[in-house]
């Protein structure tokens, strides 16, 4: 199946300006990072760089297994939440191996990324790519 998923093109380029979690937030109408689907954080300021955290796609994603109301779901290749389902439980997030699923406090539920791409577009140093490749998953 073939998919369009968010890469890091090069760490080591990634200033920590933030813009793409920015532009994540605004996607859903919010100004400020509060429900950004992605994250910089610092690996000890510009000396040491900055890593950029989102989902991975994994093959055999934990936060589904754990999800005790189905609500999170793999929809073309992609991690979705389900939000009516959602009992706000955080199993999902505790589950993430790489700690992408970040938690929107206001409705008490998971913020996933969902290789949309928007977030693209707003990095000034070409960073992320939105590519497509071929996966291997059983839905």
């Amino acid at each position: 199946m073939k998919v369009r998923r968010l890469v890091v093109r090069d760490y080591e380029s990634c200033v920590g300006c933030q813009l793409c979690m920015l532009a994540c937030s605004r996607r859903q109408g919010i100004l400020g990072f509060s429900k950004s689907a992605i994250v910089v954080r610092s690996f000890g300021g510009f000396e040491r760089g900055f890593v950029i955290v989102f989902c991975r796609l994994c093959e055999d994603p934990p936060c589904i297994r754990v999800c005790p109301t189905g609500a999170i779901v793999r929809k073309r290749g992609v991690i979705y939440v389900i939000h009516e389902k959602c009992i706000g439980c955080g199993y999902c997030k505790n589950a993430c191996t790489v700690g992408a699923i970040q938690w929107d406090e206001e409705t008490n539920k998971p913020i996933i990324c969902i290789h949309c791409g928007y977030c693209v577009n707003y990095c000034p140093h070409n960073i992320l790519q939105l590519e497509e490749i071929e996966l291997e998953i059983a839905e």
